[in-house]
């Protein structure tokens, strides 16, 4: 069960996410070294954000009543698993970045 949010929280939470899809989204210098990792990083930050904008505008539809229930059903869920991976990917990163940290120079 998902811990309820106050209005603002909500609000806040909803702003960041919006911030940080205007910068995924921002033109990005081309050069040979973004082919690696920070394009792959990249282009799944962008996935993930398309997919939780197709959960908001899904959700929308809902409330509207022009979407099927099982339409609705499989974004909020796409969604919700895109936020699990995200999430998954974040909390290594910092695990990692504490490791090395750790590491006696």
């Amino acid at each position: 069960m998902v811990p309820a949010m106050s209005i603002d929280a909500a609000n806040q939470a909803l702003a960041a996410y919006r911030a940080t899809a205007a910068e995924l989204n921002r033109p990005q210098p081309s050069s040979a070294a973004a082919s690696g990792f920070d394009s792959l990083l990249r282009t799944e930050l962008q996935q993930a954000v398309g997919a939780l904008q197709r959960g908001e505008q899904a959700g929308i539809a809902a409330v509207t009543g022009s979407m099927s229930i099982q339409e609705v059903v499989e974004a909020v869920t796409e969604a919700e698993l895109t936020l699990q991976k995200v999430t998954a990917v974040r909390d290594r990163v910092i695990t990692a970045y504490q490791e090395i940290m750790r590491m006696p120079i």
